[in-house]
């Protein structure tokens, strides 16, 4: 409950800041390439249930492949590089946060593909706290695209080089997650962002 609190209580706080950046950005993404300013795509969320995470969209609309992304990736629009560089496209979560489906703080929500390969016990508890719009393994994974580009087969790499060490923090945010770390966490992410 109070974990719950503090996402309400900082996202309201956030939003009188975050609004209007929030609309130049749509106007932005909309201007520059065809299609809606908002991208949704079903992620699992608490306790298996999936829902639809909430990003600015910043690739061209209708492009097919991988759920996972390298740099330089021809799909990614002019305006989705520079939101990808700093996170802005992550803004609309906030939207899920409000509506439960997410935390400030938690792991990333994964796509069905990928949550399917976890193992089953950490599966089930990875699922048993509110996926979040930062951790640990966001911090630590901030130029995952870099990586992936780097590889001569991102999603070989993203699966077992990447997945593992996700789920290691995950498992150690679920085992001693508290209001005091999750604050930590909001501070370290600011911090990189700025690195």
């Amino acid at each position: 409950m109070t974990k719950r609190l503090l996402d309400v209580f900082v996202t309201l706080l956030l939003m009188p800041l975050a609004l209007p950046l929030m609309a130049a950005i749509a106007l932005w993404v909309r201007l520059d390439s065809p299609g809606p300013a908002l991208f949704r795509q079903p992620r699992v969320g608490r306790g298996g249930r999936l829902f639809r995470i909430h990003k600015f969209r910043t690739m061209h609309q209708a492009q097919a492949g991988l759920p996972i992304t390298a740099r330089g990736d021809a799909r990614i629009t002019r305006a989705g590089r520079w939101l990808r560089a700093t996170k802005l496209d992550e803004l609309p979560q906030l939207i899920d946060v409000l509506a439960g489906d997410m935390s400030l703080v938690g792991p990333r929500p994964e796509v069905p593909r990928y949550m399917a390969l976890y193992p089953e016990e950490a599966r089930r508890l990875i699922l048993s706290v509110r996926p979040g719009i930062t951790d640990r393994a966001a911090i630590e994974f901030r130029d995952e695209e870099r990586l992936l580009a780097e590889s001569g087969d991102p999603e070989r790499t993203y699966v077992e080089h990447i997945m593992p060490i996700k789920q290691r923090h995950y498992l150690a945010y679920v085992a001693r997650h508290g209001v005091a770390g999750d604050l930590r966490i909001l501070l370290d992410t600011v911090r990189a962002l700025f690195r």
